[in-house]
């Protein structure tokens, strides 16, 4: 009975008491000890314009593994890009003056061995052929088996959302 009381004081104690002892210090940068990766993008977005913003991941993942101090060079991190939604239609050379500026994102981030692949099954919807698509593209049978297949070598899978932004940063912070 007697530990029951002082248990029940001290959570008490703890409820009421406020914690100030680190109230004027400020967060602490961890460097992560990342390594290379082997990464698998999955891009299925309900608006083709959203590869755009898609990129950025990607590019972020990038930028953070070549930089100090990590300074891995793209070579030695495996990333492939499989791509299945309304974006397929950023990969079509005909489409190459609306989407210049993703397509040449793309471009150089293959030129550092990003594989973009599109979904050979998607492609048929949108009635493309292989000879619509850029040559640092690869089409695949399907999307999902490809996602699949690259987990199953240990690939990470990453997804990026991609919402519509309601609101300006310099609003909400």
């Amino acid at each position: 009975m007697k530990n029951l009381c002082a248990a029940s004081f001290l959570s008490s104690l703890l409820l009421f008491c406020p914690f100030s002892s680190h109230a004027s210090e400020s967060a602490e940068f961890v460097h992560t000890p990342y390594t290379a990766q082997n990464v698998v993008f999955d891009f299925y977005f309900d608006e083709p314009s959203k590869i755009a913003t898609a990129l950025y991941w990607l590019r972020s993942l990038l930028n953070t593994l070549s930089n100090e101090p990590y300074n891995i060079t793209p070579d030695f991190n495996d990333i492939k890009v499989v791509i299945h939604g309304t974006e397929i239609v950023t990969l079509a050379q005909k489409n190459y003056p609306k989407y210049k500026a993703v397509v040449e994102r793309m471009r150089y981030y293959a030129e550092f061995g990003v594989e973009f692949k599109i979904c050979a099954m998607a492609a048929k919807d949108y009635g493309y052929d292989l000879k619509d698509f850029y040559e640092f593209v690869d089409v695949v049978p399907s999307s999902i088996t490809e996602l699949a297949h690259w987990q199953l070598q240990g690939y990470a899978l990453i997804t990026p959302q991609v919402p519509y932004k309601k609101h300006a940063i310099e609003d909400i912070r």
